[in-house]
């Protein structure tokens, strides 16, 4: 039997991010669209939740392939972020990680949650961006990460 009950919203939700990086040292981001659980219209580093059983960095390696259809090699961990979204009552306890593409080639996998997919330099990235992403880019510029 299952139940109804919503990470994020009835329990805290434990999920993720990755800055996937190119050789141009841009950073992948994703537009979310109106559909998204919550921050709609924001741009946000790939991710998303962690799975009964799985351990973070697995969980963000499928998350990856899932939304962009590439394998990546996790390089780094970042801090983690304490989401709490109030307007939309939901908490969230994020793991960040960076990462560069190892292989696939790159493809919006859910355009229904992510309308754009761009690469960005870090001093031209767009105005609306997700509080975890904010986050883990200020981190990564301040060298506040761990090398893996």
């Amino acid at each position: 039997m299952k139940n109804n009950l919503k990470p994020g919203k009835d329990y805290i939700g434990v999920g993720g991010g990755v800055l996937i990086f190119n050789d141009n040292k841009e950073v992948l981001l994703l537009k979310r669209t109106s559909e998204a659980k919550n921050e709609a219209g924001y741009w946000q580093k790939p991710g998303g939740t962690v799975e009964i059983g799985e351990r973070a960095v697995v969980a963000m390696k499928r998350e990856i392939k899932e939304e962009v259809n590439v394998n990546i090699d996790i390089w780094g961990y970042l801090p983690h972020t304490d989401h709490i979204i109030k307007k939309d009552n939901q908490h969230w306890v994020a793991f960040n990680y960076l990462a560069r593409v190892k292989s696939g080639k790159l493809k919006n996998m859910e355009p229904h949650k992510h309308e754009k997919m761009e690469w960005f330099a870090l001093d031209k990235l767009p105005k609306k961006i997700s509080q975890t992403t904010k986050e883990s880019i200020k981190n990564y510029k301040e060298k506040k990460y761990i090398k893996l």
